[in-house]
């Protein structure tokens, strides 16, 4: 399918479910003016200024659509404190939406520069370079990562930028497919 194609229809699936920002909810915090720095796993904004909030439902018809690129940030999980030494550790199996591309530990706040570089590298692999190109951002629920994420994408220039704050929880409640993914190298 053409980058012209897929990008009529994510327009077309937008416009079919209403898609649109998200209003604040009493409770939540207001978008901080730049990324969040620590305590990711914290509840998060209604909303993200330049990007669509998506539902679960809303989520499942771009991917069913095929209309948008799904990128998992979750991290890597850290290396269990107090194991033997010469202990081998292998990361836990990692499962997400079918055919996302993980690119881990891009959600934290501020990014290193070989990690920015990996971030824009995977964003530019995962669209074939056409900034165009819809991306829909998760991670788990109530965590910064996702949205961090989302918001760099969006200042590295690409014009369609979902973020879905379920993530990985409300996929599975829904009862939709995981698979077990891989992160990018």
């Amino acid at each position: 399918m053409s980058a012209g194609r897929r990008s009529g229809l994510a327009i077309a699936v937008v416009a079919a479910l209403g898609l649109m920002i998200a209003p604040a909810a009493a409770g939540q915090p207001a978008e901080p003016e730049g990324y969040r720095l620590d305590d990711y796993k914290a509840p998060t904004p209604a909303t993200l200024q330049g990007a669509t909030v998506v539902t679960t439902a809303q989520a499942q018809a771009l991917w069913t659509a095929r209309a948008a690129v799904f990128v998992d940030v979750l991290p890597r999980p850290p290396k269990p404190a107090g194991l033997p030494a010469g202990t081998v550790w292998h990361d836990p199996p990692h499962t997400s939406v079918p055919g996302a591309v993980w690119l881990r530990d891009v959600g934290f706040g501020a990014l290193a520069p070989s990690m920015a570089a990996y971030f824009r590298r995977g964003l530019a692999e995962a669209t074939g370079g056409d900034h165009a190109r819809p991306l829909l951002f998760f991670c788990r629920r109530a965590c910064w990562m996702s949205w961090n994420a989302a918001k760099r994408a969006l200042a590295e220039g690409y014009a369609k930028v979902y973020w879905y704050p379920d993530g990985v929880e409300g996929w599975s409640e829904a009862g939709l497919a995981l698979e077990e993914v891989q992160p990018r190298p």
